[in-house]
């Protein structure tokens, strides 16, 4: 039977963990959710040793910026099939401008990330960039509901995003794809203020006012969001894996959570 070993099982890395085990899959982990404990070295090779596939979806570390499971496991790693969750943030800001999995990495503030995503592309993994993830709990409908949501004051400001759910099922997809990145994210990119003025309308309430960033007081790392701006092709995953997302768009994914 296939094992699949998880490093951090997180928001995103959970729903992968399911979508495995309802395919027949064990799955052991670390992370806040996983039987493992990271730091338990014997513990964890000896679960690496009876895994066949590997899945990290460690982010680089905030201090050292490098990647933590790379340091601690990278020797453990003689796997045929890895897999790393990175971050469409490695193509950095293009002005709105579409990006591939050709285009360049490395020039955004992202710069951890996608020296961490070269590493694990270096040892043939497969890499999943993604964009902002929302799902179950963590979607812009949450934001209207607990008077969160803002729409900030940036005309033509885009970007891309996932449900969890899809990212899941790319992930499935690539067991039989072949090593290298792959875009996981929605048909359409759009505004921020998009998301959250349809969030509203399904909710039935109006859209909070369009403000600057200073005065919706934005945290830095929300500032840091705002001052990329990209749209996302995902074609190679479709192309590739056979991925086709079942919520292509912002809005079926919102009214699947509503």
């Amino acid at each position: 039977m296939a094992q699949m070993f998880i490093f951090g099982l997180g928001y995103s890395a959970k729903r992968i963990a399911a979508a495995l085990e309802a395919r027949g899959w064990q799955v052991v982990a670390t992370g806040s959710n996983g039987a493992l404990d990271f730091a338990d070295g014997d513990a964890v090779r000896k679960a690496l040793g009876a895994s066949s596939h590997v899945l990290s979806s460690v982010p680089p570390d905030r201090d050292s910026t490098s990647d933590p499971v790379l340091e601690a496991y990278g020797h453990a790693l003689d796997h045929g099939w890895l897999g790393y969750l990175s971050s469409t943030g490695v193509y950095g800001d293009t002005g709105g401008a579409w990006v591939d999995e050709g285009s360049p990495t490395g020039g955004g503030r992202r710069t951890a990330r996608a020296a961490c995503d070269a590493q694990w592309l270096a040892r043939g993994a497969r890499v999943f960039r993604l964009p902002g993830i929302y799902g179950p709990g963590r979607s812009a409908l949450d934001k209207v509901r607990d008077g969160s949501a803002h729409r900030i004051d940036l005309p033509g400001q885009v970007f891309s995003r996932i449900h969890v759910e899809d990212i899941a099922a790319g992930v499935v997809a690539g067991l039989d794809g072949a090593a290298g990145a792959y875009n996981l994210g929605d048909d359409l990119p759009a505004s921020h203020n998009a998301v959250i003025a349809e969030a509203c309308r399904l909710l039935g309430v109006g859209p909070p006012p369009l403000q600057t960033m200073d005065e919706a007081g934005l945290s830095p790392m929300a500032r840091g969001f705002y001052a990329e701006n990209r749209r996302v092709a995902n074609g190679k995953a479709k192309r590739m894996l056979g991925w086709q997302p079942r919520y292509p768009t912002y809005r079926e994914g919102l009214r699947s959570l509503v």
